[in-house]
């Protein structure tokens, strides 16, 4: 699975890399179908919820991204035990912090605007959908065989 290989333009990538760039564009276009979708049936400020959430979790799920390409490279580079378990703490401290600044800003906007909670949950649930989705249609099997 580290093996590099030519992607359809033609420049080299890994192949975690193009799956997690189909995640964020198939959580995009969910994203707008969601909107579109709960603006035509129930109303602007569900979309409006909808949207926000959406921009939320795949923000923070780019930033995720360019976080583990930085520990990657880094952990590549460093030599030592003390060197890359710096990082990893590193790694997961910007996970965390990431995660309080994600509520407090749910919390600002909560107390500032009127937010509907289920299209709030159903914007913030379009990374996992697009994960499973893109997961299943790969048609892999992620699971050890019985063989």
């Amino acid at each position: 699975m580290n093996k590099e290989y030519k992607a359809s333009n033609g420049n080299s990538a890994q192949p975690g890399s193009t799956l997690v760039r189909r995640v964020m564009i198939g959580s995009l276009v969910l994203l707008i179908v969601l909107v579109a979708c709960s603006w035509c049936i129930y109303s602007w400020s569900f979309a409006q919820s909808v949207l926000l959430g959406g921009l939320l979790v795949n923000c923070s799920f780019w930033l995720l991204r360019m976080d583990a390409q930085r520990l990657m490279q880094r952990l590549g580079q460093t030599e030592g035990n003390v060197a890359s378990g710096f990082e990893k703490t590193r790694f997961f401290l910007r996970c965390y912090a990431r995660l309080a600044v994600l509520g407090l800003l749910l919390f600002v906007l909560a107390s500032q605007m009127t937010i509907n909670v289920i299209g709030l949950i159903l914007g913030l649930t379009t990374v996992m959908f697009s994960v499973v989705i893109i997961g299943l249609s790969t048609g892999k099997c992620w699971l050890p065989s019985k063989a």
